[in-house]
Parts: C-alpha cells; structure tokens; sequence
C-alpha cells in the first residue's frame, strides 16, 4: 500500500484496531447520523476499520484515517473505494469529517490528494464521487474535486449525484 502524500495540513495514516473511539466520534453528529446511521455504535466502528483494513491488504487502497500535520489531531478519514455505478466499478473518492474539523477546507484538500493519487501511483482513468443529493456540504466538497456531475439512480435504486472527473491529458493509464 503506497499512502498518499502528506500536505502542509493533513497526514494520511492507515486505520489501526484501535481507532474505534475516532470513527465513533466521526460518524456522532447529527448531521454525519442523517447519511450513515449504520455506524451507531463500537461494533460497526470496529466494522468500518476491518473493511478499510481489509481494503488496504485486497487492494492497496481504501479509506485512510486523517490527521493534523502540526497537532496530530484526528479529523477524519478520507480515501479510494470500488463503488458500483451504472454496473461498473468506479473509484470513489470518500470523505467524512468529524464536526468540529468540517467548514475549514479539510475535506477537499484530502480529496484532491486522493483523486491526484488515483491518476498518479493507480493509474485510473477517471475517479468519482458519490453523494446524497440533499447532502449539500459533501455536493459542494465533491465539486471542488471533480470537474463533472449528474444524477444517477444507484444498486439501492436512489437517485445519488455522481461527480467524476477523466484523467488529465499526459498521464498514462497503469
């Protein structure tokens, strides 16, 4: 697993076991309840890190706990997915924050250097994101990282918002 770049701000670090109290507190707010109440408890914490876990030794990616470049502080997790869209599999940029580290630019940053470090080191020829429509944060996030979006009726049949964008001209597909 190569990790992507660190930033002036954010540190990307894989989950360990031992996460269970961040991913918890991530997923606590209202706001993060209302798009994934699945993660309601230390249990489903515990799911949630054995996934990317088992992301990281499957593929060599996955979603990768965040941090604070000077303080260390844990302020979410960002990474690459394999989500089903229209019957094929596209890479996902993912992003989720805990409350008090959104609104102060965290999310994009993370997800420009996944969506860089998808064309880059995995050699995609395009990565997207898919977002609830009436998460109107996360829509404006993935806007700023992708230069394309439409609608799409997703495997659950739910109308979501796709964001994608192509490789840039003078990279190479791995």
């Amino acid at each position: 697993m190569i990790l992507p770049p660190d930033t002036e701000r954010i540190r990307f670090r894989p989950y360990q076991r031992e996460d269970v109290a961040l991913v918890l507190e991530m997923f606590s707010d209202p706001d993060a309840r209302r798009f994934y109440p699945s993660i309601d408890g230390p249990q489903a914490a515990e799911t949630w890190i054995a996934w990317s876990r088992d992301l990281y030794d499957t593929t060599g990616f996955g979603m990768w706990a965040i941090e604070h470049v000077e303080t260390g502080d844990f302020l979410g997790d960002c990474g690459l997915t394999l989500q089903p869209v229209e019957g094929e599999s596209m890479l996902e940029v993912g992003y989720h924050l805990t409350q008090s580290h959104r609104g102060r630019g965290y999310a994009t940053e993370a997800g420009i250097v996944c969506r860089n470090h998808d064309f880059e080191v995995l050699g995609s020829s395009e990565v997207c994101s898919i977002v609830d429509p009436m998460n109107e944060a996360s829509r404006a996030v993935a806007s700023r990282i992708h230069a394309q979006s439409r609608t799409f009726t997703n495997h659950e049949g739910r109308e979501m918002c796709l964001y994608w964008m192509s490789r840039p001209s003078g990279l190479t597909e791995r």
